[in-house]
């Protein structure tokens, strides 16, 4: 039976997998296997224990080959109030046998039976790289297929289920997680970022205590409330008594990520025993899959991987592997092209003559892309009406888009567009043809947020005719880019086309079909790049970036704010992806007012794009873009594709910032500074950069700023990281860069 959802971690150019079991068919003599994993400088093992459940046995550093991994023992129960099988650490745990922790999988079955217990059946290697774990409950013909991938780089370990019916009738699955891990009594501390719109991406670090925090979406997309990434720290000494955890470059980091786009859950859990197991997968609120007989469930991937060198080494390994194994032109993703967006220039007001304007003043700042954005299309005039009609306004470009195409092609630029694929205006000729194409219960009111319903992609005909108008419109006009947005959440997720019991898979089928609209586009269109963009970072996870080449990190782009906003997306995910737009100043949200080059150094930092009003630059203002776009052009590989250290930290209001990026052969350092507001006179702290080949020789070049007092132009690694060099950098709201590059 054909899949729900092809996302299993199942596939090939991972790692070396080591068996240390004995060849045996008898669940007796299973229960004596040790399966273990070895990748980067991680190690990862489970084994069956002696009732037959797959246990966790060790996830941290890297072992040495011979190191023997001892057998699964369950753990004892403790007095009468906690059975051995819920103290016992499992890698995907059945609700049933007196299971008082989180369980991987919840069922309904037929007869009303809730009891599940997940045994070991077999393992079966695919090839010598990943591992696939059959498992069955005790009576039931139900099944569960685990499937293990670990990256021989970086030691991040791909997880997934598969959940197959064999019952008679069909199963109710009521929680359903792609994976658990576990980890054993110690201090922990959590991290994990929340937010909202236009203050996206906050760091937060607690210790973890007993009971379980849950970061999760409700919202039928990954949201800009949490995002699905957490990191686990543990202080390498434990030396203290306290809350402790690792800091920015020391200390073990355990880390994950899932890759869903839908309403998503993660629970972090420390156990009446001290163990913390972390559950991560659908969002079990509102949920309800019915598995029919012979049918099959695939989950996302969770993401997991091990660092001995604090947020910094866990974030980098993250970046790595994004960039190899991730993003749709992995291994060798190309660095983002440079863009100018007319949004803030003309909002709704398109117009072929404007948007020609626009972009002879966009090319002469050197960048790479123009992108035209919303109002191009249909009746939209604002954003009351248009949405699903997406033909090209016949006033406002009178003979199409290829003139102005034509144009952008002639500056030595490629051309971009806006769309809103996923929703619909009710002031709209789809809307009045198909009412019954969006999200409703019917009977019920439409609750319509910024004047827009959202679309059943769970529905085969919505999904044909939303691939259907997005490939014509890539298919008549020469698109390089498509900056997809997705402007609200869901509400009333009804689909009353299907029938009762199986109208809660709309939280399962509605991104499958958004899956694969994605990948058919590429497939028919393998030049076009994507952008994910929900009012900002709404949608930021590794089940887009498998069809997305970057995101839109927020909306809110004041370059201060963008510090803090930047510094906690990295943790998760590549500067490679991480759009930054320089706009207009004074400030649309804060009426904070800065300097081009503040703004434009602030925004270096990521994939850099120009959204500011073109027309009401100065001369000036066009050669300070035009110098330093030039310059971030010379040093964007490293920006985006190198080793990222986070040297002072923007978060809890400290008055200095500052990011340094070392290429991976360490032959170029791009290093950048603010200051956010000098206080009693105290000059920028003392820069002492990481990660340089100590025995090397670098040339200094300034970007913007200069140093304090003498610094030479030359010097070695071990100078720059040990001595370092102090900034002149004083004032509100001042930037300084510089590079290094090796000569010897």
């Amino acid at each position: 039976m054909k899949s729900h959802l092809d996302l299993r971690a199942c596939f090939v150019g991972f790692t070396t997998l080591v068996f240390a079991c004995l060849s045996a068919t008898t669940i007796a003599a299973q229960t004596s296997q040790v399966f273990r994993l070895d990748g980067g400088k991680s190690t990862y093992a489970f084994g069956v224990n002696e009732r037959g459940e797959l246990q966790t046995l060790y996830w941290g550093g890297r072992l040495l080959t011979q190191d023997k991994i001892p057998r699964a023992l369950s753990l004892k129960e403790w007095a009468s109030f906690d059975s051995s099988y819920s103290n016992t650490p499992q890698e995907y745990s059945g609700w049933g046998a007196g299971l008082f922790t989180e369980p991987a999988l919840k069922v309904t079955f037929a007869d009303g039976n809730r009891d599940l217990v997940l045994h070991f059946v077999n393992a079966t290697p695919n090839g010598a790289q990943s591992l696939e774990i059959l498992l069955k409950d005790i009576s039931r013909e139900v099944y569960v297929t685990l499937c293990y991938s670990m990256d021989s780089e970086t030691g991040i370990l791909a997880r997934s289920a598969s959940i197959e019916n064999r019952e008679k009738q069909a199963i109710l699955l009521e929680q359903v997680a792609a994976a658990q891990w576990a980890l054993p009594p110690s201090r922990y501390s959590l991290s994990y970022l929340t937010g909202r719109w236009a203050g996206e991406w906050t760091l937060n670090q607690e210790p973890i205590h007993p009971g379980a925090r849950v970061i999760e979406s409700r919202r039928g997309s990954t949201g800009h409330q949490a995002n699905p990434w957490f990191a686990i720290s543990r202080d390498s000494s434990q030396k203290v008594v306290g809350p402790i955890t690792a800091d920015e470059e020391h200390g073990e980091v355990w880390f994950g990520a899932l890759a869903w786009s839908g309403s998503w859950r993660i629970s972090v859990e420390q156990t009446q025993l001290d163990w913390v197991r972390v559950t991560g997968g659908f969002n079990p609120f509102d949920f309800g899959y019915k598995l029919n007989s012979g049918e099959h469930l695939e989950t996302p991937v969770f993401y997991g991987g091990y660092s001995n060198h604090g947020l910094g080494g866990a974030s980098r390994l993250l970046h790595r592997f994004e960039l190899a194994h991730v993003l749709p032109h992995a291994p060798d993703p190309k660095p983002r092209p440079v863009l100018y967006n007319s949004w803030e220039a003309t909002e709704f007001n398109v117009d072929e003559a404007g948007q020609m304007a626009l972009a002879e003043k966009a090319a002469s700042i050197g960048v790479d892309r123009f992108v035209m954005d919303d109002g191009w299309f249909g009746q939209r005039k604002n954003d009351h009406a248009g949405l699903g009609d997406w033909y090209v306004n016949p006033r406002k470009f009178p003979h199409g888009l290829k003139p102005l195409i034509d144009k952008v092609h002639a500056l030595g630029m490629d051309f971009g567009l806006w769309v809103e694929p996923e929703m619909v205006n009710p002031d709209s000729d789809l809307y009045r043809k198909h009412p019954d194409w969006v999200l409703n219960f019917p009977g019920r009111p439409r609750s319509e947020q910024r004047n827009q319903l959202v679309l059943n992609l769970a529905r085969s005909d919505v999904r044909d005719y939303v691939e259907g108008f997005l490939d014509k419109l890539l298919t008549e006009n020469d698109i390089a880019f498509l900056k997809w947005d997705y402007n609200r959440n869901w509400s009333e997720p009804g689909w009353d086309q299907v029938p009762p019991d199986e109208q809660r898979r709309v939280y399962v089928e509605y991104i499958r079909n958004l899956y694969t609209i994605l990948a058919d586009l590429r497939k028919k269109h393998p030049k076009i790049e994507i952008e994910s963009c929900s009012g900002g970072g709404g949608r930021v996870d590794l089940g887009i970036l498998r069809f997305a080449d970057e995101v839109w990190t927020s909306d809110n782009t004041d370059p201060f704010d963008r510090l803090t906003i930047q510094d906690g997306f990295t943790y998760a995910y590549t500067p490679q992806i991480m759009m930054a737009w320089v706009t207009d100043s004074p400030h649309w949200l804060n009426g904070r007012t800065t300097s081009l080059t503040y703004r434009m150094l602030s925004s270096m930092q990521g994939s850099l794009g120009i959204g500011a009003n073109l027309n009401h630059w100065t001369a000036e203002d066009f050669a300070t873009a035009k110098g330093l776009t030039a310059a971030y052009h010379a040093m964007q590989p490293t920006i985006v594709r190198g080793n990222l250290y986070r040297l002072i930290s923007p978060r809890n209001n400290s008055p200095f910032s500052s990011t340094e990026t070392v290429s991976r052969d360490e032959n170029q350092a791009v290093v950048f500074a603010f200051t956010h507001s000098t206080q009693e006179g105290r000059g920028f702290p003392l820069l002492q950069l990481q990660g340089l080949n100590p025995d090397a020789e670098y040339k200094l070049t300034w970007i913007a700023g200069k140093a304090e007092g003498e610094t030479p132009n030359t010097a070695s690694g071990a100078w720059w990281m040990n001595h370092g060099l102090q900034l002149d950098l004083r004032g509100d709201f001042q930037a300084a860069a510089f590079r290094l590059d090796r000569q010897r």
